[in-house]
């Protein structure tokens, strides 16, 4: 009897089916971000893994923080932003007024409970309108 390749490859895998016993054991899943239950010890090489893959480089140009913020825009921006919101509270009362900035030219008129926004842009001239109905006084 000859014996040929494919013959050989049967025997081999009848003999591993037959010698082998079937085992089977639980699939466990377990995280790996310690965010979601994983191994604490996880956190730093995550951390790693996500800054080398990331494409993303902030330049101090780019940023927008206070940082490039001088102490005097700082308080002007805040004196600005204060003297709006105290606009729009003393329309509550009935009363129209305006607001000038370097930027902005903020005009707020209320006209018996249709309240009127108009903003005009300094350097371009540009002007946008907001207008909100069904407002009403106390």
């Amino acid at each position: 009897m000859k014996c040929t390749t494919a013959t050989h490859v049967l025997l081999a895998c009848a003999g591993l089916a037959l010698g082998a016993g079937a085992s089977a054991t639980e699939l466990v899943y377990t995280p790996v971000n310690p965010s979601f239950g994983g191994n604490p010890l996880n956190g730093s090489w995550l951390l790693s893994n996500a800054q080398s893959q990331n494409s993303h480089r902030a330049d101090s140009s780019s940023r927008s923080s206070t940082s490039g913020i001088t102490a005097l825009q700082r308080f002007t921006s805040q004196l600005e932003s204060r003297l709006l919101s105290q606009l729009l509270t003393d329309i509550q009362n009935g009363d129209s007024g305006s607001l000038t900035t370097d930027a902005f030219i903020i005009n707020i008129i209320d006209d018996s409970g249709m309240l009127s926004i108009v903003i005009t842009d300094r350097q371009t001239g540009e002007v946008s309108e907001v207008v909100v109905n069904g407002l009403t006084n106390p």
